[in-house]
């Protein structure tokens, strides 16, 4: 539900998910943005779309997200590959699989995957 929740999100805003991770308290994501997107408004209608679609699923009434984020941008010279290889090693480090590729709450949005 929260992968669908964030592809729309991006689609809507223009944003393109290179890599995500859902880890079980938080979530990792590389995106790459379009000229004149808005970082804000792309983090708040997924979190107003998954967090809404949550409560209706669980009936939980318990907040889904923190109200805050990190977040960092990439400099030129930093491979994007290399931040998304760190995304998707993020269960590995967390001991919850062996390798990256067992993980199924991690991929890309990317056309041709996820």
């Amino acid at each position: 539900m929260c992968l669908q929740k964030l592809r729309g999100a991006a689609a809507k805003n223009d944003f393109e998910v290179v890599a995500y991770c859902f880890m079980p308290d938080h979530l990792h994501l590389l995106v790459r943005a379009s000229e004149n997107t808005d970082l804000v408004a792309f983090v708040r209608l997924f979190k107003q779309l998954s967090g809404y679609a949550y409560r209706r699923l669980t009936g939980d009434s318990e907040v889904l997200w923190q109200t805050s984020y990190h977040d960092r941008v990439l400099r030129q010279q930093e491979d994007p590959n290399a931040a998304a290889r760190y995304i998707w090693g993020n269960p590995v480090r967390a001991g919850l699989v062996e390798s990256a590729e067992k993980y199924p709450y991690s991929g890309s949005l990317t056309t041709g995957s996820g």
